[in-house]
């Protein structure tokens, strides 16, 4: 792998980084884009209608013009057409969730230092969190992601043949509404924790999948699955937990398969020294600030986990996924096979 060469110039851009990070949050914070989608406006018309000082508005707007995600014309702002597509409430395409999920995450990261020197997670584990709007950027931002990403995976998993589908961890269900819009002859089991269950049973409503799609409440590490599926689909499930959890969690799922079942596990993957790619490297210090023993695992890693599970013909798939993501595949042994 190539390293960056550093100057003392890029170090500092690094360093003072998040001044951009903090200026996109509080455009979306404050829901400004959403009005300027719909017209040009002054800051003054805007802070009228946003509740804000205009003084303040006002270099907000410049700092987002400066970014290239506000136009400037005449004292007039406007949304970008990108911005209209990603930051407006109003577009499908919205990924206002996620944004707020980092934003949520900011406090933590400050402390990272703290976290090194007690090993302890310096934060809630968001996903186990009760706060409603921590808890809805979460939720809604694994949506955004898994709804940009799942259109890419699904189509290159061949699951002709199989009918139940277990989505553990599933969140808002996407990943089970794409593999069943895909499998027409496909049902699917969200597992998730009872906080949960508004947010997946709207999602798959308005799929129109509620018929295909249901829901079981389980925290799936400490109680039982749901049995008799036939394929199992893990997505950044393992990265929360430790390593001995993850084999309590990957022998439930290879149990709660029949034989000849597949199950898929999606995580953000080391190479097998650790010290690469950047993005995995850079969540495993993610999950060091708000889980007691999560991290990102390398390839060697999960693939003598599922082998210890049960599983056999353990593979990663061929699938080009960004920031380290990869899929990897094992088979439920038929009964009296290896």
């Amino acid at each position: 792998m190539e390293l960056k060469e550093w100057t003392p110039a890029t170090l500092l851009e690094l360093s003072g980084g998040y001044w951009s990070t903090c200026t996109l949050h509080a455009g979306v914070k404050l829901n400004l884009f959403t009005p300027l989608a719909s017209a040009p406006m002054s800051a003054a018309e805007l802070a009228g209608t946003l509740d804000c000082d205009a003084r303040g508005l006002a270099m907000l707007l410049d700092a987002l013009a400066a970014l290239g995600l506000v136009e400037k014309k005449d004292r007039q702002y406007a949304a970008t057409p990108f911005s209209s597509t990603f930051l407006s409430r109003t577009s499908p395409e919205y990924l206002g969730h996620i944004i707020m999920h980092h934003h949520h995450l900011v406090g933590g990261w400050s402390r990272l230092d703290q976290a090194v020197k007690s090993g302890q997670p310096v934060r809630e584990r968001v996903s186990h969190e009760d706060v409603e709007s921590s808890r809805e950027s979460f939720l809604m931002g694994m949506f955004n992601l898994a709804m940009m990403i799942a259109p890419r995976i699904v189509p290159q998993i061949d699951l002709q043949g199989r009918r139940r589908l277990l989505d553990l961890g599933g969140g808002p269900g996407t990943y089970a509404i794409h593999f069943c819009h895909h499998n027409p002859r496909l049902d699917a089991v969200i597992c998730d924790l009872p906080t949960t269950r508004s947010f997946a049973e709207e999602t798959v409503a308005r799929f129109g999948l509620s018929d295909r799609i249901g829901f079981v409440a389980a925290d799936f590490e400490q109680d039982d699955l749901p049995e008799g599926f036939d394929v199992a689909w893990l997505s950044h499930v393992l990265h929360g937990i430790g390593p001995n959890a993850c084999g309590r969690v990957l022998k439930k799922t290879v149990s709660a398969l029949e034989p000849g079942g597949l199950i898929l596990i999606q995580e953000f993957v080391l190479d097998d020294k650790r010290d690469a790619p950047v993005f995995p490297a850079l969540f495993s210090l993610n999950m060091l600030l708000g889980t007691p023993e999560g991290q990102s695992y390398s390839q060697g890693e999960l693939f003598a986990m599922l082998e210890h599970a049960g599983a056999t013909g353990v593979r990663r798939l061929p699938i080009e996924l960004p920031n380290g993501a990869g899929v990897i595949a094992g088979t439920v042994p038929e009964k009296g096979g290896r």
